[in-house]
């Protein structure tokens, strides 16, 4: 039996990008790799029933070079071709991902621009029009050097333990799974200046609760005090890691969500979702998967309150 290659990932920082990465790593390794992915802390989390190693990576230049450097001698010593083929894949675009592998004398891929195309050992184009799962499915496969068509569900995989956690944290509060509606209604940051939070969300939730309805939150370490002050109405679930959070979206009736990376892991593990577009154009960035239903009125657009939560009854009777 052949052994599997080592292979080093650099996962992109945010949370919906990792999990629209997971068909590609699923590739990889069905292909004979062996992966070890780079990435913030959460991810180990987000990808515990993976099964893959994720090693966190450190904030300082020095301190990711010199990690590289150990994890590249660590890796040629179990695999004597490790350095003699390319031996990292870059999902980033950045400039300092590629300066990093290459500063730790790592054979790198990645997608040319930023000007680091001299930095990597092979450089991908980046094809237009694509969606970001396409985009990254497509690095992987130029990196294999094939030609596959992408999954239609991400299938994220959730550990028994963490729904075992979920499944507890429910039963604390006198909640059945699959009654009740999780919202996701944090959408840091802006997309081409534009605004990807419904404005109507306080309302929702509001008239949410005043039809019976059980609404959870699972507030992030940096939304807890805008969760207490916008949704006083919904159950909050606080401090709950990544992976226990995928498996409490799973157990939903239905998820509400914006543009937000729990939207992408409420896809991943195959929820009924309900995703909430306005301003933005959800060809290149909206959740992927069958049980997905982008809630969009028209092109800058948002759907109303009433919309919304006709489509929630229809869900969730």
């Amino acid at each position: 039996m052949t052994q599997a290659r080592p292979l080093l990932v650099r996962l992109r920082n945010f949370v919906g990008d990792t999990v629209l990465s997971l068909p590609a790593l699923r590739l990889l390794q069905d292909r004979g790799y062996r992966l070890e992915l780079l990435g913030k802390g959460w991810a180990r989390s987000l990808l515990e029933a993976e099964g893959w190693t994720v090693h966190v990576r450190p904030d300082g230049l020095l301190e990711r070079v010199a990690q590289l450097r150990e994890l590249r001698r660590r890796l040629a010593a179990q695999d004597p071709g490790f350095d003699r083929r390319s031996n990292m894949l870059l999902f980033p675009y950045a400039f300092s991902a590629a300066l990093d592998a290459r500063l730790a004398g790592l054979r790198a891929e990645g997608h040319a621009g930023d000007g680091r195309n001299w930095l990597l050992r092979h450089a991908h184009p980046r094809r237009e029009g694509r969606h970001t799962l396409q985009e990254y499915w497509e690095l992987a496969c130029d990196f294999l050097g094939i030609q596959a068509e992408p999954p239609a569900d991400i299938g994220l995989r959730v550990s028994d333990a963490q729904r075992v956690q979920a499944r507890a944290l429910l039963a604390a509060q006198g909640i059945e799974p699959g009654r009740f509606v999780l919202i996701c209604p944090f959408a840091n940051g802006r997309v081409e200046f534009l605004d990807r939070s419904w404005p109507a969300f306080p309302d929702f939730v509001r008239r949410l609760h005043a039809a019976g309805r059980r609404v959870v939150i699972v507030p992030g370490p940096a939304e807890v005090q805008g969760a207490r002050e916008l949704y006083p109405d919904a159950l909050r679930l606080e401090g709950v890691p990544l992976g226990v959070y995928s498996a409490l979206l799973q157990l939903a009736g239905v998820v509400v969500a914006n543009d937000t990376g729990p939207a992408h892991m409420a896809a991943g593990v195959g929820a009924r979702l309900l995703s909430i577009w306005g301003p933005v154009d959800p060809a290149r960035w909206a959740p992927w998967g069958s049980t997905v239903t982008l809630m969009r009125r028209g092109p800058g657009e948002w759907s109303s309150v009433d919309e919304v939560r006709s489509a929630v009854a229809q869900a969730l009777p």
